[in-house]
């Protein structure tokens, strides 16, 4: 049975303004009229909401976030998907989430929608028939962290390899990565291919240009001038 990591935690001292009004709180985000509406038209699709430093979070079940998404922009005006993304909360049940923040511009209101996923079925509905724009977002959120965005018209890794077997942002991925999972340029011109993948906090700093020793036949060809 997996684990998850056991973390020390030390009370702090009680904030004198804990229960006081948050100060930085934006109207712009105090939003839960929106969430009462979609409440009301969605009823137990709307699995929680949450309200943190004035900022409002509605959590829905993932199989639903399409016509969540799509009711929220078209009837209750949050027409632009500013954000998108996952996160790893390394729990044993429902241990990521995906993130969705979008803005209704013409009131000026912000809204972050969540679904919860679990490590057992990484597939999502792809959001991109509501917001065409989201084929970035989910491509990075797949790379990362490993989420099959089910309808997405072009699902593959933005940044690293395809065959690349790791998911850099899940919470058990080395800081300093994994030695010979991407082979990376020569440091040096007469070296082989780097496979520590993060050589300069082992062996140094790559050498400048202007340090590295001058190949055999440049220093004979240049020996007499």
């Amino acid at each position: 049975m997996k684990e998850t990591l056991k973390f020390e935690f030390t009370a702090a001292d009680p904030v004198a303004y804990a229960k006081s009004e948050n100060p930085h709180a934006k109207a712009s985000t105090n939003v839960g009229d929106t969430i009462d509406a979609l409440e009301a038209a969605f009823g137990e699709v709307v699995t929680g909401r949450e309200t943190y430093a004035g900022e409002h979070t509605v959590f829905v079940e993932k199989d639903r976030i399409v016509d969540v998404l799509r009711h929220l922009k078209t009837e209750l005006g949050y027409t632009y998907l500013a954000d998108l993304g996952g996160l790893d909360r390394f729990t044993e049940d429902d241990r990521f989430e995906v993130f969705y923040n979008i803005v209704n511009m013409q009131e000026g209101k912000r809204l972050r929608v969540k679904i919860r996923v679990d490590e057992d079925d990484m597939s999502v509905p792809s959001i991109t028939t509501v917001h065409r724009g989201a084929t970035w977002n989910e491509r990075e959120a797949y790379d990362m962290l490993g989420f099959d965005f089910d309808g997405h018209p072009d699902l593959r890794r933005m940044y690293l390899p395809e065959d690349f077997e790791y998911f850099p942002q899940r919470k058990e991925f080395p800081l300093l990565g994994v030695p010979g999972s991407l082979p990376l340029p020569p440091r040096r011109p007469e070296d082989g291919l780097t496979l520590d993948p993060y050589a300069a906090a082992h062996d140094g700093p790559t050498p400048k240009s202007y340090q590295e020793p001058l190949s055999p036949d440049y220093a004979d060809d240049h020996h007499d001038h």
